[in-house]
C-alpha cells in the first residue's frame, strides 16, 4: 500500500451508471469517452463494461455500462446502490421499442436508491434521418414528471461520430457534483470529499 500524493487524495470520484437498451449505443460511447474513436468492433454486452475516465485534474468518473437486452434488465437495480449520476441512452430512431425504453426508464426512476440522482438522456443515433428530436423525446418520457426530484438534461448526440457527448459528460458532471456539493453541506462534513 503506498501513500497518496495531495492530488490523488483531493481527487473526486463519482459512480455513473449507463443504461438503456441494447443497441441504443451504450457501448460505443463509453469507449469513444474512454479512447476517443470507435475504431474497434463493438458488440453486444453481455454483462456490463467499466472503464475509469480522468475527466479533469479533479475528477474521475467510473462509467458502469450495464447490457440492456430484456433478460439484463432485471439486474440493473443490483447496481442503483451508491450511485452519483444517471446516464440514460435512448436509440432516438428506434421508434418500435420507445414505449419499452421510455418504460424501463421510469421503471428505473422509482428505485429508492436513485432518488434525487441526476439524469442527462442521450437522445443518441440523431445522424439517422428518422430520429426523434430531443423535444419529442422529452414528451415522450414525460420527462417534467418523472425528474422533477431531480437535475435532468436531454442531450441529442451521435456515438459514431461523437457530437454532443462532449456537452452531455459536461452536463452530467455539473449535476453530480452539484448533488455532491449540497449532501455535503447538508451533512455538514466533508464525508463526500473522497466522491467525485
Amino acid at each position: 500500500m503506498g501513500l497518496l500524493t495531495s492530488k490523488e487524495a483531493k481527487r473526486k470520484h463519482a459512480r455513473i451508471l449507463m443504461l438503456g437498451l441494447d443497441a441504443a449505443g451504450k457501448s460505443t460511447l463509453l469507449y469513444r469517452l474512454k479512447f476517443g474513436d470507435t475504431e474497434f468492433f463493438t458488440s453486444t454486452t453481455i454483462g456490463f463494461n467499466v472503464e475509469m475516465l480522468e475527466h479533469s485534474k479533479s475528477v474521475t468518473l467510473t462509467l458502469w455500462d450495464i447490457g440492456g437486452q430484456h433478460k439484463m434488465r432485471q439486474f440493473w437495480p443490483y447496481y442503483f446502490q451508491d450511485t452519483d449520476g444517471l446516464v440514460f441512452v435512448v436509440d432516438s430512431a428506434d421508434k418500435e421499442r420507445m414505449e419499452d425504453s421510455k418504460r424501463e426508464f421510469e421503471r428505473m426512476l422509482k428505485n429508492d436508491f436513485l432518488k434525487g440522482i441526476p439524469v442527462v438522456v442521450i437522445a443518441n443515433k440523431q445522424d439517422l434521418a428518422d430520429a426523434l428530436s430531443t423535444e419529442e423525446i422529452t414528451k415522450r418520457f414525460h420527462m417534467n414528471r418523472w425528474c422533477s426530484d431531480r437535475d435532468w438534461y436531454v442531450q441529442p448526440c451521435c456515438a459514431k461520430t461523437g457530437e454532443g457527448l462532449t456537452a452531455a459528460t459536461k452536463m452530467i458532471i455539473s449535476y453530480v457534483k452539484k448533488k455532491m456539493n449540497s449532501k455535503s453541506e447538508e451533512t455538514g462534513s466533508d464525508i463526500q470529499e473522497d466522491r467525485l
